[in-house]
């Protein structure tokens, strides 16, 4: 459905469920200058992140040592994404609601070299007292069935308006190099909508053995950094 085009199906002709979301979106649209506000929030909040996250890049450059962070990445969901998750969480249709409820309209990932640059990055950014954290979940000490590892942070950060200063939440993950590898192609092909069900079986044993290796080659790779820097 183009909603900017203005194409809609008749609405006789959707499902129950098709016509929830064709009225959210429509409610999207018909209230678009404040969700405009609304989004830019999140991706003010990001920018913010974002710089903070570079800047102790940069000071552990000063310091004379390598930086941690090989690339950061971010997102704002789509609408899509939001309604599902209002769909699935039953949250109210309204912004307040779904600002309250929902603390990963705004993503950031952070990809680091080693893991032990994960930890060390992550204290560094929760000290500082801009940051609240509101909850952690330390997927790389406590990886998921599928062998999903990554450090969670979900946070709130300031950011400064014209006449206001807001709290807004986000996510911001911690991975590896092989973490990101890996979670990147699971995610690819988790999305394979034409595989049977042995196949599905097959591809998460393949994948759990493939995330177990990973993890393995970053235990041996941060074995390997220790031993170089105890020279």
């Amino acid at each position: 459905m183009n909603l900017k085009n203005g194409v809609i199906r008749d609405l006789r002709e959707l499902t129950e469920s098709e016509m929830s979301e064709t009225e959210f979106l429509r409610s999207v649209e018909n209230n678009m200058i404040p969700m405009q506000q609304f989004f830019t929030y999140y991706k003010c909040a990001i920018m913010e992140i974002e710089t903070k996250f570079r800047v102790l890049n940069e000071q552990f450059s000063i310091n004379g040592e390598s930086n941690p962070i090989e690339f950061i990445q971010s997102r704002i969901k789509s609408y899509g994404s939001i309604f599902r998750k209002i769909i699935t969480k039953h949250i109210p249709r309204n912004i307040e609601a779904i600002e309250n409820n929902i603390s990963d309209i705004a993503g950031i990932r952070v990809v680091c070299s080693f893991v032990q640059d994960i930890y060390r990055l992550a204290d560094c950014f929760l000290q500082q007292d801009d940051i609240t954290l509101i909850e952690k979940k330390d997927y790389i000490q406590n990886p998921k069935p599928n062998g999903y590892r990554s450090l969670h942070l979900i946070v709130a950060v300031p950011i400064f308006l014209e006449n206001e200063k807001r709290l807004v939440k986000a996510e911001v993950q911690l991975r590896t190099i092989a973490m990101d590898f890996w979670a990147s192609l699971e995610h690819k092909l988790r999305y394979k909508k034409d595989l049977s069900p042995f196949k599905l079986d097959l591809l998460a044993d393949e994948m759990k053995k493939c995330a177990d290796q990973s993890a393995e080659w970053d235990r041996r790779m941060q074995e390997i950094k220790n031993i170089v820097e105890s020279d």
